[in-house]
């Protein structure tokens, strides 16, 4: 029994030991992804060229010409550009949001739900390969945006702040 005994504690102990090697990495990948958004989201945030001053029309008109999606074109003409300002200041803050929520370890889920959705109209307004590109390049061509996509459905799926974020005491 006590050879059992002394098995069990130590694949518990192995058990914890993995567990908190998990936590650690994957709340290393939130606050770096939130670092990302920080650094996204500061010249937005701080500076008036993206806001107010025509920088977030030309990255919508970039897309429009470099390859949005069919399907977002309309939207991003008709309604994007027509609501253009409070959009920036959307996606100014919204990337702010999310860099303070992943960087604390604060509302994790909620934000990285919004990260998702975020990452999803980005890689549909900017990197469409085209109608007769083979399946691989919209992979491909969509990697600025899927992996951070991905990142965010981990932290939704796990429990990413676990470690290494402020909490209520």
């Amino acid at each position: 029994m006590t050879t059992r005994s002394a098995l069990s504690s130590s694949a518990m102990n192995n058990l914890h030991a993995s567990e908190r090697r998990n936590d650690r990495a994957i709340a290393f990948l939130r606050i770096a992804v939130g670092g990302l958004f920080l650094i996204f989201a500061q010249y937005k945030v701080f500076g008036t060229q993206f806001t107010l001053h025509g920088g977030f029309q030309m990255w919508i008109n970039r897309f429009l010409e470099d390859g949005a999606y069919p399907f977002m074109v309309p939207v991003l003409r008709g309604f994007v550009l027509r609501f253009a300002t409070p959009i920036a200041f959307l996606a100014a803050y919204g990337e702010l949001a999310i860099g303070i929520s992943l960087v604390l370890g604060i509302w994790v889920r909620v934000a990285s739900a919004f990260g998702v959705i975020y990452m999803m109209m980005l890689l549909f307004s900017s990197n469409y390969p085209g109608a007769h590109a083979p399946v691989w390049q919209y992979f491909g061509a969509s990697l600025d945006h899927s992996v951070l996509a991905l990142c965010f459905v981990a932290f939704v799926i796990g429990q990413s702040d676990a470690m290494w974020a402020v909490r209520k005491k």
